[in-house]
């Protein structure tokens, strides 16, 4: 980077702009990527499985998002840090310095709920990126669970004739499906495709833009997901095998990780390109099938629309013209 700049060091204190001056403000370009203080590049992602790093990094990616002036705080053009200064997040929260500090380090261990508490709302979180705040400052971890797709449970997908559907796990391997769930989506879900991961269909297969007008909606759902499974599941052996490859090949990956947004299944309207029906918006619903009480399990994947509608009529035509069969 041009001009004056630092990074701060891995002891919490802050380096010297090239004149000499302290400065506690720091930012610089990776990949696309805004470093924050502390960062020292984004070209692969550490902490993959170690829960202590992974709660610091989302700590980073967390303050580093909040604007000073959202938070009472005094911003100006010479400020060059993106986000809340360690201090200034330490001093909302209500706790000292060196403990952020040691916090954000994998330092200090196991924090408590009225910490995790001050630092969630000093950080704005909403419900789910508290849940995998308290995930990752947690002691116990769960084994990753080994949900399987029932006959019923295809049986189900089946029925479901007019309404496109399909199946992923915590990885977003898809896992099963029915026959307007393929046509719609495709890619993961293709005949014949030995490869059925989401994620790496959509930041590694080129094809996936044309389905998936609205991609970057979609790459940001997918890295939220995998946040929270990797925080609930740091030891599951595939998983981290698969963000270690997507943080390998994808620059946007790591740009979007960098983040630490955190992303639970909900509803809500898509939209996909199909080779003949076009460009359909659609409505979404997802429906949880733990593997045993407490796990993550599956999440089915439902596509409809409204009654009368373009898509409606669309979705009728596929339902007529594909084949039967399901995953």
């Amino acid at each position: 980077m041009n001009g004056p700049h630092h990074i701060e060091r891995p002891d919490g204190m802050d380096s010297r702009s090239e004149d000499g001056t302290p400065n506690s403000e720091v930012t610089d370009r990776i990949d696309g990527v805004d470093r924050i203080d502390g960062v020292e590049g984004i070209d692969r992602i550490d902490g993959i499985g170690e829960t202590r790093k992974a709660l610091g990094g989302f700590l980073r990616a967390r303050r580093g998002r909040v604007a000073p002036e959202q938070v009472g705080l005094v911003g100006g053009r010479r400020r060059r840090v993106h986000g809340l200064r360690r201090e200034e997040l330490a001093q909302l929260a209500g706790i000292s310095v060196d403990y952020y500090v040691r916090l954000e380090q994998g330092r200090a261990t196991q924090p408590s709920p009225e910490v995790l508490d001050a630092l969630a709302g000093a950080l704005g979180l909403d419900t789910a990126e508290r849940r995998h705040l308290a995930t990752l400052a947690g002691a116990r971890r769960d084994p990753a669970p080994r949900a399987r797709v029932s006959p019923l449970l295809q049986r189900l997908l089946d029925g479901m004739a007019h309404f496109p559907a399909f199946v992923t796990n915590h990885r977003l391997d898809v896992v099963a499906w029915n026959r307007l769930g393929v046509e719609l989506i495709g890619g993961p879900a293709a005949p014949g495709r030995r490869d059925r991961n989401s994620a790496r269909y959509l930041f590694l297969d080129p094809a996936a833009r044309t389905v998936h007008p609205e991609w970057e909606d979609r790459a940001r759902e997918a890295v939220g997901q995998l946040q929270v499974s990797v925080g609930r599941y740091p030891g599951d052996a595939e998983l981290t095998a698969l963000i270690t490859e997507l943080s390998a090949r994808s620059a946007e990956f790591r740009r979007i990780w960098a983040t630490g947004e955190v992303v639970m299944c909900a509803a809500g309207r898509k939209r996909l390109r199909h080779p003949e029906a076009g460009v359909l918006t659609l409505d979404y619903e997802t429906l949880h099938v733990p593997a045993v009480p407490g796990e993550m399990g599956l999440v089915v994947h439902v596509f409809s629309a409204e009654e009368g509608s373009r898509e409606a009529a669309s979705l009728a035509r596929l339902a007529r013209a594909v084949p039967n069969g399901g995953g």
